[in-house]
């Protein structure tokens, strides 16, 4: 039986790539760059699996996976991202994601991943499996957002902190939130001085752990 896919990223020449490589070995039912129209399309034709790209302008791949996954649980989410993060990796996967590969796969991996997804597996970049290895067995706990620690954060730090978690740099930021460059630097130093965080991949990292991306 032909997997069927829609396939979900906001660049036009990696979905065409996408669809050469896969070829005629599985159905195409349909693809997007943005999640809205990802969300409608994925439930119009309810495909098999969702090749996904976890960052793109407006959410990205969790926010595909948080609206799509409660209402048909029965559809595979394959995360496709040229990030090997991390954070980026577990967070996709708690979000409800079976697998997670990078862009750098050849056409024949890519189309045994999906392969794979669709029978149930779980499929991961060699690199990758590592992070969500560590990740689950070592007990590392999914933590709630901590309330104390959010209420020392101004609504716009809150904002810049989410945006920021998800992959945006600082003048993708700026440009969402109508502010200046300089501003979201100022921002992000109280941010991290108020949660006691170091580095932006520790920030990211807190955020994802305790879900509040």
């Amino acid at each position: 039986m032909t997997v069927r896919v829609y396939l979900v990223d906001d660049h036009a020449m990696v979905r065409s790539g996408v669809k050469a490589e896969l070829g005629t070995d599985v159905d195409v039912v349909g693809d997007a760059a943005d999640v809205a129209t990802a969300v409608a399309g994925i439930r119009s034709t309810v495909p098999d699996v969702v090749l996904l790209d976890v960052h793109m302008p407006d959410g990205g791949g969790k926010a595909i996976l948080d609206q799509i996954r409660p209402e048909l649980p029965g559809i595979k989410f394959l995360a496709l991202s040229v990030s090997d993060a991390a954070e980026d990796v577990i967070g996709v996967i708690r979000a409800g994601a079976r697998g997670y590969v990078t862009k750098t796969i050849s056409g024949a991996e890519l189309l045994d991943a999906v392969r794979r997804v669709a029978d149930g597996d779980a499929v991961f970049s060699p690199r990758l499996a590592g992070f969500v290895l560590d990740a689950f067995t070592a007990g590392v706990a999914e933590p709630a957002a901590d309330e104390s620690d959010l209420d020392r954060l101004t609504a716009r730090e809150r904002e810049v902190l989410r945006l920021l978690a998800r992959g945006y740099a600082y003048k993708e930021i700026a440009g969402r939130l109508f502010i200046s460059v300089k501003t979201v630097e100022t921002h992000v130093s109280s941010v991290l001085r108020k949660l006691q965080l170091s580095s932006r991949h520790e920030l990211t990292r807190w955020a994802n752990d305790r879900r509040i991306v």
